[in-house]
C-alpha cells in the first residue's frame, strides 16, 4: 500500500516538473530578447511570445519589445499572442488577460508599466496595492505605442549613463 502511494506521488511529482519545463520552453528557445538583449527568464512575469500565421515565433521581454516586432512585421498576422502572468509567470493569452496600465511599480522597458493577469481579481488586487488602471490588451498596446518615443529615449539615456560608468548595456 505504501509503495503504491509513493509511486503515485513520484509520478505526480515528475509530471508536475515536466509541465513546468514545458511552460518554460519558450525561454529556453529564446533566452534573451532580440531587441534589447534582456534575459527573458528574469522577466518571465512580463515576457511575451508571438506566433505569426506563417508559423514563425518570437519571444520578447515585454510588451514594449513586442510592439517593435509587430511594427517591423506589419505584413505578418499574429495567430497567437501570449504574455507571462504577473503572479504565476506562466504564459497566458494576452488578448484575454486582464491588463494593468500605470501604477507605482516600475515597468519593463517603459516609464508606464503594463502588467498582465490571468484573473481579474489578481489585477484588481494589484491595482489596490500599486494603483494603475484596468485595461484590455488593445488598450495596453495603444499605451505602449503612445509612449514608444519617450520610452526609447529613456532607454538610450540609461544605457549611455551605464556606458559612462563602465557598465554593460542592460
Amino acid at each position: 500500500m505504501k509503495k503504491g502511494i509513493l509511486s503515485v506521488l513520484l509520478v505526480t511529482f515528475i509530471l508536475s516538473l515536466t509541465g513546468a519545463v514545458w511552460a518554460q520552453d519558450d525561454m529556453q528557445k529564446e533566452p534573451s530578447c532580440k531587441f534589447c538583449g534582456m534575459d527573458r527568464a528574469k522577466f518571465a512575469h512580463s515576457r511575451m511570445l508571438v506566433t505569426y500565421d506563417d508559423g514563425t515565433t518570437l519571444g520578447t521581454c515585454s510588451i514594449h519589445c513586442l510592439a517593435i516586432d509587430l511594427s517591423l512585421n506589419i505584413d505578418k498576422t499574429p495567430s497567437s499572442l501570449e504574455v507571462g502572468d504577473f503572479n504565476s509567470k506562466k504564459l497566458i493569452d494576452a488578448e484575454k488577460a486582464f491588463w494593468v496600465v500605470g501604477g507605482n511599480k516600475s515597468g519593463v522597458m517603459t516609464q508606464q508599466a503594463k502588467w498582465a493577469f490571468e484573473k481579474k481579481e489578481d489585477a484588481e488586487k494589484f491595482i489596490m496595492e500599486n494603483s494603475g488602471t484596468l485595461a484590455t490588451f488593445d488598450e495596453a498596446m495603444k499605451a505602449t505605442y503612445e509612449s514608444m518615443y519617450a520610452d526609447t529615449k529613456m532607454i538610450r539615456e540609461k544605457r549611455k549613463m551605464k556606458k559612462m560608468q563602465g557598465g554593460g548595456h542592460h
